[in-house]
């Protein structure tokens, strides 16, 4: 553990005064038990750092852009701290071989599981900010970010707003989206998600969240309209 405390702490630029929430930060909850007595994983502080997260990207932007209002700020916010770019950001830097498993989890590719890279990421965020207060955190956050908010354009439009804008500029109702099923193991769950509008063919996409699933829907609509829209 030595090893991998001092190579996060060069990481990070921090010295955790309290070894033990770094542990936390790094304990999967599969390598737990239940019960009242159990070691802490890493939810809590996933819980915490996301948070963090939000609040010094929310500030990144603003400062960046000071001209835009809440909307495009918003887009932009979702783009920074969704899980693809918290799991990009992990895995570059090698954390998900830091991470504490059980077995099980091990074996079905824990290591480089998005989800689990995106909340270990921000488990470690909320260890910064427990362990440091906001300045670490804060320092931490701005290395990691800044250079992606310095190279946003336009503010991204991800299918699903595109999809709702289209329809409301022909004064259609808006998208309904349903969960159809989901299906596989706990560690690479895919759910499968149907979008639908007016009088169109509803759309079925699937991927390993919800939230992935929707946007895909959504895609897959907006290209089969895409012969309609101005």
């Amino acid at each position: 553990m030595d090893g991998v405390k001092a190579k996060i702490e060069a990481w990070v630029q921090h010295r955790f005064g309290d070894r033990s929430v770094l542990v936390e930060a790094l304990t999967h909850p599969s390598a737990t038990r239940r019960g009242k007595n159990a070691p802490r994983n890493n939810q809590r502080l996933e819980f915490l750092g996301d948070r963090v997260l939000g609040l010094i990207v929310a500030h990144l932007l603003i400062a960046r852009f000071p001209q835009e209002d809440e909307g495009p700020l918003s887009r932009r916010h979702a783009a920074l701290v969704r899980r693809e770019t918290l799991a990009e950001i992990a895995g570059d830097f090698g954390l998900g071989d830091m991470l504490i498993f059980a077995r099980s989890e091990e074996a079905g590719n824990g290591r480089v599981n998005p989800s689990i890279l995106a909340d270990a990421l921000e488990a470690l965020i909320g260890a910064l900010y427990l362990d440091g207060g906001l300045e670490p955190a804060e320092r931490f956050v701005r290395e990691q970010w800044e250079p992606r908010v310095s190279g946003m354009g336009q503010p991204p439009r991800d299918a699903k707003t595109a999809l709702q804008e289209w329809a409301q500029g022909r004064g259609l109702s808006l998208p309904t989206y349903t969960l159809i099923d989901t299906s596989g193991p706990a560690h690479a769950p895919r759910f499968e998600v149907q979008v639908a509008l007016a009088d169109f063919a509803p759309m079925v996409a699937s991927a390993s969240s919800k939230r992935q699933a929707e946007q895909a829907a959504a895609k897959a609509l907006l290209d089969a309209v895409a012969t309609d829209r101005a």
